[in-house]
């Protein structure tokens, strides 16, 4: 099995791109599945069913989220009635769901969503929370992907760890700067840190950069408005065996918007 995994999609710009470019990877890299963070699909904070609605159209099939994903009311529809994932360590009572079993021509992959706790929000402990589940998703599926979506890289890598051998690859989001310590873990879980990010590459983190600047330079207010130069896809290929769950390889990879 082959699965791209797209890092985090940083609004408009990112899903003009993707809505361009997937479906002939897709078919090129001869992909199974993909699956992306789109916590900052819409302007650049949450998600909506629109912009749900752009990202299934274009190829993806899991979106997965993180600690941006509730600042949008609308964001609860999407959660309740398409196939993306809110972190499953918000709770039980928090709209949509943490993991899903995907099955598309005959194939069944398990996905994951996580939010770290470390320079973040209060929330419930991710490890708890996946260790709580996961057994019983093993018991339906082999292919499992992890999306870790936290800020401090020892967390991320202490859930690589933690859930060596019991899924098929660990990978991070949130910081928006892939990493360059992919691996493979104990020869069966794929691990990268953070897989980077979809989005404007002339920009502080898909945000116009001279207004990023001002915030840190006079400490003062300064609305943050989406880049739009220099689009790219960043992410990681997986490969696994389908029939033991085991990774196979992962690969960083980036595509440029032409210009």
């Amino acid at each position: 099995m082959k699965i791209l995994f797209i890092g985090d999609i940083v609004g408009k710009p990112a899903r003009i791109y993707i809505k361009e470019a997937l479906p002939s990877l897709k078919k090129s890299l001869n992909l199974d599945f993909i699956i992306a963070n789109g916590e900052n699909s819409a302007g650049g904070s949450s998600i909506t069913p629109d912009t749900a609605a752009d990202l299934f159209a274009s190829s993806i099939d899991v979106v997965t989220t993180g600690d941006h994903i509730f600042k949008k009311q609308e964001a609860k529809l999407v959660l309740d009635t398409m196939d993306v994932l809110r972190p499953l360590n918000y709770g039980e009572l928090a709209n949509g769901r943490g993991c899903l079993i995907k099955e598309i021509n005959g194939k069944k992959i398990g996905v994951v969503n996580l939010l770290g706790r470390v320079f973040m929000q209060p929330m419930d402990c991710p490890f708890r929370a996946v260790r709580n589940i996961i057994e019983d998703l093993r018991s339906k599926v082999k292919v499992i992907i992890v999306d870790m979506h936290a800020e401090a890289t020892s967390e991320k890598l202490a859930m690589g760890y933690f859930l060596a051998g019991k899924v098929t690859a660990v990978v991070g989001t949130h910081t928006h700067i892939p990493t360059a310590d992919e691996r493979i873990i104990d020869g069966v879980t794929a691990y990268i840190t953070d897989v980077g990010m979809t989005g404007s590459f002339d920009s502080v983190l898909g945000r116009e950069k001279h207004q990023i600047i001002e915030r840190f330079v006079t400490n003062l207010p300064v609305r943050f408005n989406l880049a739009q130069n220099d689009v790219r896809i960043q992410g990681v290929i997986i490969e696994a065996d389908d029939a033991t769950g085991k990774a196979i390889s992962i690969k960083r990879v980036e595509y440029k918007q032409d210009a």
